[in-house]
């Protein structure tokens, strides 16, 4: 995990940026005079400004940052309006879910919308708040925003090497066939049971069941992948559960060693979180029990209930995945993969254009956008190639699918960086060979259509390295209809 290629820093650049923003809003709260409950809810806001605010442009992040209080202000005031109510409170929260699932049909600024709307909600349970502490709440997050603004935008602006086009999405359809609209409907359904589950393990904590099952679904699409999520997010919790109790329970809350440590979770979330839902859970919960320790109501129980309440929120995701209007890991996987595919296809075409001399075509963006796509695969593959997965057989051909996709990444980036070199020259081997790659996409993502075997040309000969990287290409292509469409199950793609 910790020594994962970071290309660039990447990961240590915005985790340390992270710590930075999140310390600033604390700091502006804590000078401000208000109180520690306040300071919390601005560290909160900052975290999640830094953490769910993705948009492909700067610009585009300035404004759904500046959306956020807009979204997240009146739930904390309905959330403290309704705290001595505790059944229009329940229906309110309830509400929120559903809204703030089905927001993410609006890209990456609905979903952090979303995200932020629930967390404010959320953190007004977990805080206690009263209309009384509405001004200062406010005020916290205000702040934050400002805090965690200039350090994304001005102190320490963290810029990806390639543009990178918004995240892809799966085709939408009407009504419930509509993936937000679904997605939304089985989180209601999943928060719902957990909402009922968690009071009866707790009145006080009950809503650490509902961030539960709502976080599972976060960045999910199918059953698979949230079945997997719940398992890992109650893995990650069960790790944190005792450092939590070992770093906590010795410093009596003290602010200056738990702010540090607090610091360092921080760091942890942002950094793993790319690579590990379990380590990142981790973070969050040992970050949990430094936070109860600071507030003064740590207590082993407390903890104790707490891996109860997510066990039942993933469990009640697991439930709603299953029952509710479920999507098949298979279904999501084949329509990533066809994506991917189609990808690789419109590479190879921008990288012939761009060696042809067209001062308009751009590989770059082509290879940025296939490592969206395929990180979406191996999403999509994770459930099958979990350890606790029992289908051998489609375990190992998910695992060859994969190994292959990694193949035409490496070509297609290899391509790119060829064209990308002025001094290349255009062999006119380059067409025949770009047409084979397309017939091979064209035969792979067709329903019905024969696998043909569609090797380099007879004679050819890979001296030319962009030449070399196309028949690699063509090789991995041709290798993956075997695995794309054979038994024991329907095919992972094109079925």
């Amino acid at each position: 995990m910790f020594v994962a290629p970071d290309p660039g820093l990447q990961r240590l650049r915005v985790s340390g940026r992270a710590v930075l923003g999140i310390g600033l809003a604390v700091a502006a709260a804590s000078l401000s005079g208000l109180s520690l409950r306040a300071c919390v809810t601005g560290g909160l806001a900052a975290l999640l400004a830094l953490f769910t605010v993705t948009d492909a442009t700067r610009s585009r992040q300035a404004l759904t940052t500046a959306l956020l209080p807009l979204a997240g202000l009146p739930l904390i005031a309905l959330a403290a309006e309704l705290h001595a109510d505790p059944l229009l409170r329940d229906a309110a929260f309830l509400g929120v879910v559903f809204c703030g699932g089905y927001a993410r049909r609006w890209g990456p600024r609905g979903h952090a919308l979303g995200i932020f709307a629930f967390m404010m909600f959320f953190a007004a349970q977990f805080l206690h708040a009263d209309t009384r502490m509405l001004p200062e709440l406010a005020l916290a997050v205000a702040l934050a925003m400002v805090a965690s603004s200039a350090v994304r935008f001005v102190l320490w602006p963290v810029e990806r090497r390639t543009p990178v086009p918004p995240a892809p999405a799966l085709p939408a359809g009407r009504g419930l066939a509509a993936p937000t609209t679904r997605q939304a409907v089985q989180v209601t359904a999943a928060c719902t049971l957990a909402l009922a589950a968690g009071q009866l393990l707790s009145h006080e904590r009950w809503y650490w069941a509902v961030g539960a099952a709502w976080w599972i679904f976060v960045n999910t699409s199918s059953r698979g992948e949230t079945l997997v999520r719940g398992f890992r997010r109650v893995l990650g919790t069960l790790g944190g559960i005792p450092v939590g109790l070992l770093l906590a329970v010795p410093l009596h809350g003290a602010v200056t060693p738990t702010a540090v440590l607090t610091a360092v979770c921080v760091a942890g979330i942002f950094y793993t979180a790319p690579l590990s839902y379990s380590w990142m859970m981790f973070f969050v919960t040992v970050m949990v029990g430094l936070l109860y320790g600071l507030l003064g109501v740590l207590h082993p129980g407390m903890l104790v209930l707490r891996i109860e309440e997510t066990a039942v929120g993933a469990l009640a995701a697991g439930l709603a995945v299953a029952v509710v209007l479920p999507v098949t890991t298979h279904a999501t996987t084949d329509a990533w993969i066809q994506r991917a595919l189609r990808c690789v296809s419109d590479c190879t075409s921008e990288a012939a254009a761009r060696l042809a001399g067209s001062p308009t075509a751009d590989p770059a963006a082509r290879t940025a956008e296939l490592e969206l796509l395929l990180g979406r695969v191996r999403l999509s593959l994770a459930p099958l190639l979990h350890p606790l997965s029992p289908l051998r057989a489609r375990k190992a051909r998910a695992r060859r699918v994969a190994e292959l996709l990694d193949v035409c990444a490496r070509e297609v980036h290899g391509l790119a960086s060829v064209a990308a070199d002025p001094d290349a020259s255009h062999d006119a081997r380059l067409a025949a060979a770009c047409w084979r790659v397309e017939a091979a996409v064209g035969a792979l993502t067709t329903p019905d259509a024969e696998p043909r075997a569609i090797g380099a040309a007879p004679g050819s000969c890979d001296t030319e390295p962009a030449l070399a990287h196309l028949h690699g290409l063509e090789r991995a292509l041709t290798d993956l209809a075997a695995p794309l469409t054979s038994s024991p199950r329907p095919p992972l793609v094109g079925a």
